[in-house]
């Protein structure tokens, strides 16, 4: 269930960013790869929206996977990989214009501190993607006993307003009780 729902979440949370002309885009915990294709993808749309993703993952397998199947636009400029967790981002302050992060937080020990990683390096008017299996179903799945924090979404909601992030938008992505959950979330007013 958890796959089937990855590719679509995945589309969705790409197609909630917006490109404008010099975009920085990231896709932190990129894994396989797919947001970095369609961010690039979307980049390439965009009418004169030059611009650079980044991806960062905590993997070197899929920073070496990457960087072989990639190797055209990272030659290009176009794309830049990091190695780095979600805490300890390789960016300057407001330099990231959208970031998406998908199946990530079950990974990650202190939820706040990572959203807070998040919220620095986002740009004023910036945007982040977020998405996560259903906690509910993904507890009754195997792979989900082994190592993941499985949180409640309010309890996701609520540390992301704590780093100021508020969510503009709870999206359902996939069918039945299981749908994967998408939060947009925006810098919030200071």
């Amino acid at each position: 269930m958890l796959n089937r729902s990855n590719g679509a979440a995945i589309r969705a949370a790409v197609s909630a960013v917006p490109v404008r002309k010099g975009a920085v885009l990231a896709d932190i915990g990129f894994g396989g790869g797919l947001g970095l294709e369609l961010l690039l993808d979307r980049l390439d749309q965009a009418d004169g929206a030059a611009g650079v993703v980044h991806g960062v993952d905590v993997s070197q397998t899929m920073i070496a996977d990457a960087t072989r199947r990639f190797s055209r636009p990272i030659a290009d400029g176009r794309l830049r990989l990091h190695r780095a967790p979600i805490e300890k981002l390789p960016f300057a302050d407001g330099a990231v214009d959208a970031a998406l992060t998908l199946n990530t937080i079950y990974f990650v020990p202190d939820l706040p501190a990572a959203f807070i990683e998040l919220r620095r390096v986002l740009h004023r008017n910036g945007l982040v993607a977020l998405g996560l299996g259903d906690p509910g179903a993904m507890a009754r799945m195997a792979v989900a006993r082994q190592g993941f924090r499985l949180r409640p979404v309010s309890e996701v909601i609520d540390a992301l307003s704590l780093s100021g992030l508020v969510v503009d938008q709870h999206r359902r992505v996939g069918k039945g009780d299981g749908a994967f959950h998408l939060l947009i979330a925006i810098p919030a007013p200071r």
